[in-house]
């Protein structure tokens, strides 16, 4: 089945407010003297129907960053503006409300329900947001995935890379604004990982989706349309239409100056 636009075609340097905007975004672990600043001045803006990856060595920040940007922790300072809407000041109801309708996330571990069936965990966002059950949406997005039979099955019964499709499925039910995946290879075999980010990639191409993805993996990095690279919380560059072998040179050059090789696996 081809993949579909639910949405009407947006361009991605144009035609409205970003899909995601940071404006001088802190966040500060502690306070005083010893507090530790994860984030230091983050401003970037990513385009609607765009997919970003997002790299940097063990405590970069790229966690928070995600996070922040998620709208699942709150700056310390600054704005994070979600479609246009300023999301920072929003209670913390609110904020659920709007996580469950206008954000995706894919995690590494899944994070689908054992107790529920394939269908019933793709079906999950619309049920926790209070929205009518799109069954027939669900299914479609089921064979978009190439689960079409298996919506009666549960978890347990289906393979690692199996299991994040149906969380990629999950994630776009709601039509969301923006997809936030955080390693979502991280568990997968190389095959798996590949078909997952394919996934990934056509949700962008072809249904518009915006998808911000943090990773370790160069290979991964390279499906999306720019890179961008995190140092002790500030950003410190961006890489377009990347390649597996320019990420991680960029990388080496990151861990190094971070002090140690080790930091390209965090």
């Amino acid at each position: 089945m081809a993949w579909r636009r639910d949405r009407m075609d947006t361009e991605r340097d144009g035609g409205g407010p970003p899909a995601i905007e940071l404006r001088a975004v802190t966040r500060a672990h502690g306070r005083g003297a010893s507090a530790v600043r994860a984030l230091s001045g983050v401003d970037l803006a990513l385009a609607r129907g765009s997919f970003t990856a997002v790299m940097g060595p063990s405590g970069s920040g790229k966690s928070t960053f995600l996070q922040c940007a998620a709208g699942l922790d709150r700056p310390t300072s600054g704005q994070v503006l979600l479609g246009g809407e300023e999301i920072t000041q929003l209670s913390e109801n609110r904020l659920t409300k709007l996580r469950r309708s206008r954000i995706g996330f894919v995690f590494q571990s899944f994070n689908l329900l054992p107790s529920l069936t394939v269908l019933q965990n793709v079906l999950l966002p619309q049920r926790l947001a209070g929205e009518r059950q799109d069954r027939r949406r669900a299914q479609q997005l089921l064979a978009e995935v190439g689960l079409a039979e298996h919506g009666s099955r549960r978890p347990g019964q289906l393979s690692g890379g199996q299991q994040q499709r149906v969380a990629i499925a999950r994630a776009l039910i709601t039509q969301p604004e923006v997809v936030f995946a955080d390693e979502p290879t991280g568990a997968l075999d190389t095959r798996s990982a590949g078909e997952v980010l394919g996934l990934l990639r056509r949700a962008v191409d072809a249904m518009g989706a915006t998808v911000v993805m943090v990773t370790h993996d160069p290979v991964a990095a390279s499906h999306a349309d720019q890179v961008l690279f995190l140092a002790e919380g500030a950003l410190v560059g961006n890489l377009w239409r990347p390649d597996p072998q320019s990420v991680a040179d960029r990388m080496m050059a990151l861990t190094a100056a971070a002090g140690g090789f080790a930091g390209v696996a965090a």
